[in-house]
């Protein structure tokens, strides 16, 4: 997105301008997640009838893309804290985008970056200690359960993988600003993370190899994903901004 743009904003949270353009903030997202985890939601569950499984469809739907809004929501709440606002959270397809028109913006000072970029897996962290907590109170193979183990998953996967050294993730400015905060200029810190990531796509290769021979397909599958976007960058390929 660019400052060119023609989109139509819609308010502002935390300091940061939230827009739209066009049709693409249709919650097109939320529906397809819903439909799937009602789906889910009748797998091994044979007695539950269908308005009971789009009920609790909606209600993991909820606690997974929650997860997701509260993640962007939270570095919009760290870069008010520290008057370095996101430029603008843009909502597509029913999901947030966090927004940065410059990334190298020199007004903002390494320790700034990191710590907006931190807002987010800080969040997640939380939310799953939370989730977790949760959990132990709900049983098994019910709903509050389902919805309990959505919420552990979810927010374990953004606190983690979100840290994973890639440009576009949070890991990879924070990898990015911290050499600039020890001496290293923009662009040397740039080919430090793209050579981190040539090394990291490897490893998250041979990850997704032994996932995928165990059958753990879903696990493989998005190991394999990460691994491509770590070479695609770490080859240039593909490039933040």
């Amino acid at each position: 997105m660019k400052p060119t743009d023609d989109v139509t904003h819609v308010g502002h949270l935390f300091g940061t301008p939230v827009v739209v353009k066009d049709t693409t903030w249709l919650p097109v997202t939320e529906l397809a997640v819903w439909l799937l985890m009602s789906w889910l939601a009748g797998r091994g569950h044979d007695d539950r009838p269908w308005w009971k499984r789009l009920g609790t469809g909606a209600l993991t739907m909820s606690a997974i893309l929650g997860s997701e809004w509260c993640h962007n929501l939270a570095h919009a709440a760290a870069a008010q804290s520290i008057g370095k606002p996101m430029d603008a959270l843009r909502v597509t397809w029913g999901m947030p985008l966090v927004v940065y028109y410059d990334i190298n913006d020199s007004t903002v000072t390494p320790r700034q970056h990191i710590f907006r970029a931190l807002g987010g897996p800080v969040c997640n962290a939380l939310l799953l200690l939370l989730a977790l907590c949760s959990r132990r109170l709900t049983k098994q193979r019910t709903i509050p359960g389902d919805v309990a183990n959505s919420a552990v998953g979810m927010n374990t996967f953004l606190s983690s993988a979100s840290l994973l050294p890639i440009p576009g993730l949070d890991g990879g400015p924070i990898l990015k600003w911290s050499l600039v905060d020890r001496g290293a200029t923009p662009e040397e810190a740039d080919e430090t993370v793209r050579a981190v990531n040539r090394v990291a796509g490897v490893g998250l290769g041979f990850a997704a190899g032994i996932a995928l021979r165990r059958r753990r397909r879903f696990l493989g599958s998005l190991l394999a994903l990460f691994a491509t976007l770590s070479l695609a960058f770490g080859f240039g390929l593909l490039k933040e901004q």
